[in-house]
């Protein structure tokens, strides 16, 4: 018989924390409606009345089948929970589910807060009465528990009693500072549930200060809470909170958790999890972690040919979960370390099956090396290597010719007098036997300047004539540039990230001396490749 384990997601506020990073409603809103889609039980909106953008997000809240939650404080010293302005604009914001943080640490009550050790029993025992009196579902914070209780452990103790005989459905273990190890927080959790408070009542609150917080999750888990608390792909102030696209995987798939748990989260659900993951990314305007557990773009890579000799065989061999389980993809990177096991792999994820031993395995593999010793670099562009294999395999349909281009940069003045930058780029190509020419500017909407490289990729897309809708939801989201020799001999390598509207990602190179040539060659091998996995015919 399977437990029930609650999700609690703080992405909205815990996320916010983060530097660099500051929600937008629309944002708030879209993130809010995919957390509810991927199934987790609470949504932590913010804090109302913190900042207008929280405000307005509760004025406007989504209708989500998850429990719709307020963030706020335990009522001041001096106010009764009725009269506190701070926590009324918490309880205006009408949610059915109240978060309030309270100390438990007892030098953060004298130091921080300057009141006596009882006051804030007393203020965290009242505000939770005042919760269940209003018809609330009420959760304590117990921020700095785990250094509150090695300091102080029966004022700590005291502290979560307070509220959960006021009536809290949940008391929240707060790992403030993200520096308490796994095992001490598995003894902790064990004495608060020895002390009174059942674990089917207790929920956990980790930062990733010492890189445990999923550990430290899983730890409390193991010893009885029964609520998880963190954020996705692992937002938070400093080194982040508990990272949920690696927390909640793991809780389905892996054992003992899969067969002990359930939560609101459907195996059809978590077949989006990378998705998901990419899109607070992409909402943020932030490079997805190649390396994160599960979804990032390298967790089913495999480069040694030893491996990918076995992956061959058998995926199971160095892969610890199906791929698509999380909806990612298993890539095998060719690179001039590749043998053919590499390659064979490698072409068989692109769905081209070449026999092994036949001739052309290795033509395709002194085309690679040849081609990396010039500045290439195919480890890292999947979809550039797939169409040199199929070139070299005659397999590489012509869906247009580029006859020219053109890339100007104009310094000029504005009407408010400002010196500004302007990039202008004309593109010829043949389609069949039409040519086309597009001409498109780097001045975006909000009269900002994206540069040559911006107009040269919006005027190659403008018009290509039968394959326009094919390309109309591609993307380009992320630009890297790197010189891969010096002096005289200088060669630029531009990789480029496209994405398109089915969440699809892929990258491709170019190389060059010149950037504006290398990043165009990119620039077309991305829409070469868009083109041919969808099926377009050449015209």
């Amino acid at each position: 018989m399977t437990e029930r384990l609650y999700l609690y997601d703080t992405t909205l506020r815990d996320g916010q924390q983060t530097q660099g990073v500051q929600f937008s409603l629309t944002e708030k809103q879209q993130i809010a409606e995919a957390l509810d889609a991927l199934g987790v039980d609470y949504i932590e909106g913010g804090w109302p009345g913190a900042n207008p953008t929280d405000s307005d997000f509760f004025d406007a809240a989504p209708k989500t089948r998850a429990t719709f939650t307020a963030f706020g404080m335990t009522k001041r010293a001096g106010y009764s929970a009725e009269n506190d302005d701070v926590l009324a604009g918490v309880m205006n914001a009408g949610t059915s589910a109240v978060c309030l943080v309270g100390k438990s640490h007892d030098f953060h009550v004298t130091t921080a807060l300057g009141i006596t050790l009882d006051e804030n029993v007393e203020n965290i025992r009242a505000t939770m009465a005042y919760m269940i009196k209003e018809g609330r579902e009420a959760l304590y914070d117990a921020e700095h528990f785990f250094d509150g209780y090695k300091a102080n452990p029966s004022y700590a103790i005291d502290c979560l009693m307070a509220a959960y005989e006021a009536g809290a459905r949940w008391i929240v273990l707060c790992d403030t500072n993200g520096g308490t190890l796994p095992h001490e927080v598995h003894e902790i959790t064990k004495a608060v549930i020895k002390a009174g408070i059942p674990g089917d009542h207790l929920g956990i609150h980790t930062h990733d200060d010492t890189g445990n917080a999923v550990a430290c999750s899983l730890a409390a888990i193991e010893a009885g809470a029964r609520q998880v608390q963190g954020t996705l792909n692992g937002l938070g102030e400093r080194c982040g909170n508990a990272n949920l696209t690696t927390l909640i995987p793991t809780l389905l798939l892996k054992e003992p958790y899969a067969s002990q748990f359930e939560t609101g989260v459907s195996r059809a659900a978590l077949a989006g999890l990378t998705r998901l993951s990419r899109q607070l990314d992409d909402i943020l305007n932030r490079v997805p972690n190649k390396s994160a557990p599960f979804v990032g773009a390298s967790a089913f890579a495999h480069k040694a040919g030893l491996h990918a000799s076995a992956i061959l065989k058998d995926p199971t061999t160095y892969e610890h979960i199906p791929p698509e389980t999380v909806g990612n993809t298993r890539i095998v990177p060719m690179s001039n370390q590749a043998g053919q096991s590499n390659l064979r792999a490698r072409l068989s994820g692109a769905g081209i099956e070449v026999e092994k031993g036949d001739p052309r395995l290795g033509d395709i593999l002194n085309r690679v090396k040849e081609r990396e010793d010039q500045g290439y670099a195919y480890d890292g562009a999947q979809a550039s290597f797939e169409l040199v294999a199929r070139d070299v395999l005659g397999q590489l349909p012509e869906f247009f010719e580029v006859k020219r281009y053109k890339v100007t940069v104009e310094r000029r003045k504005n009407k408010r007098n400002q010196m500004i930058s302007l990039s202008e780029a004309i593109v010829v190509v043949k389609i069949g036997d039409d040519k086309k020419l597009s001409v498109s500017e780097s001045m975006d909407a909000s009269g900002t300047d994206r540069g040559p490289v911006n107009a040269l990729a919006k005027a190659l897309a403008k018009d290509l004539g039968p394959y326009q809708s094919i390309i109309e939801d591609m993307q380009l989201v992320d630009f890297k540039v790197r010189i891969t020799q010096g002096g005289t001999e200088a060669q630029t390598r531009v990789i480029i990230d496209s994405e398109d509207g089915a969440g699809h990602r892929w990258s491709t190179v170019g190389v060059s001396p010149n950037i504006v040539d290398a990043s165009f060659e990119a620039l077309l091998d991305a829409i070469t490749w868009k083109l041919l996995r969808d099926g377009a015919t050449p015209a």
